[in-house]
């Protein structure tokens, strides 16, 4: 029986990325479903301006699911909520995780809603989370 994964991006992922996080066996038999939250940056959000957040939640997604297809990883995407566990819980409604992964980046600027995600997201959620850093 495949294993069903959530993951949460905020840029676009290889599926090569995701198996370093699950693993080859995991990645090969998974279906994954990648949410991509409508982020923005704090004027955009005090300014209650979420649409340029909602297009790029919208491109990451769809780039990633691409990815992930071309890298044999059955992927399907949607855009979430702009509070990375709002789009969590929401996915989790209709999506029974299996496990979570966590996509943030290293270096540059780290979105101000990633700030303690993980932590979290570990509290919040029963699913295993993991939690892969890309550069």
């Amino acid at each position: 029986m495949s294993k069903k994964i959530l993951t949460v991006v905020s840029e676009p992922v290889s599926a090569d990325a995701l198996r370093s996080a699950i693993g080859e066996e995991d990645a090969a038999d998974a279906e994954v479903l990648v949410v991509a939250p409508a982020l923005s940056s704090k004027k955009r959000f005090l300014l209650a301006d979420p649409d340029p957040g909602i297009e790029r939640a919208e491109e990451v997604q769809q780039e990633t699911v691409e990815r992930l297809d071309e890298g044999g990883v059955d992927a399907a995407g949607d855009t979430g909520e702009s509070d990375p566990l709002l789009a969590i819980q929401d996915a989790l409604q209709t999506f029974p995780a299996d496990e979570i992964v966590l996509v943030t980046h290293s270096g540059g600027e780290q979105n101000w809603l990633e700030e303690g995600l993980v932590e979290d997201a570990k509290e919040r959620f029963e699913a295993p989370v993991r939690h892969l850093v890309v550069g």
